[in-house]
């Protein structure tokens, strides 16, 4: 791993864990400004659940906590470096209803309540950027599709090589 992956890595992480426990400790807040984002969600968590089998909560502080614990928990994984290709992209997943929800600036009529709540906006969707770029990096080496590209190059060149062997034998007898 190279010092900035060692370094970026827990400074990206750190945001996901101080967020998660300020929401854990003001619960009654958090679940009001939650609220408005689970209306209109929890409609489709409901039927995704029914197909599944799943029962899906609907309590806007469950939700809270629900959205708490994958953010302490992606913050390990990329800090630790543990799975932090899944874990970024957990953290960006829970990075969505946490800014709708946190930092509705559009809402806000007072300018500098205004100011400030796009501010932390823009700063989300800034962590999201380096967790999508995060979710990504392959460490250096070659990704998925790098390498289903070049196994179907490699099949195809091995394919024609045969086929000329075949022909060849074929022509000799």
């Amino acid at each position: 791993m190279t010092v900035s992956r060692l370094l970026a890595r827990p400074l990206l992480a750190a945001s996901f864990v101080a967020g998660p426990l300020h929401a854990i400790k003001h619960m009654d807040s958090t679940s009001a400004k939650a609220k408005k984002v689970t209306e209109r969600l929890l409609p489709l968590a409901e039927k995704a659940g029914r197909r599944a089998g799943v029962p899906v909560p609907t309590e806007p502080a469950t939700w809270v906590k629900i959205n708490a614990a994958a953010q302490i928990l992606g913050a390990v994984g990329l800090a630790t470096g543990k799975a932090p290709r899944a874990s970024s992209a957990l953290l960006a997943l829970t990075l969505l209803p946490t800014t709708i929800a946190g930092h509705p600036f559009w809402e806000e009529t007072d300018p500098a309540a205004k100011s400030a709540q796009r501010t932390q906006f823009f700063k989300n969707v800034s962590l999201l950027g380096g967790l999508l770029i995060a979710a990504g990096d392959t460490n250096g080496r070659p990704g998925v599709a790098w390498r289903a590209r070049h196994a179907a190059k490699d099949a195809r060149r091995t394919a024609r090589q045969e086929a000329r062997v075949i022909k060849a034998k074929a022509h000799l007898h």
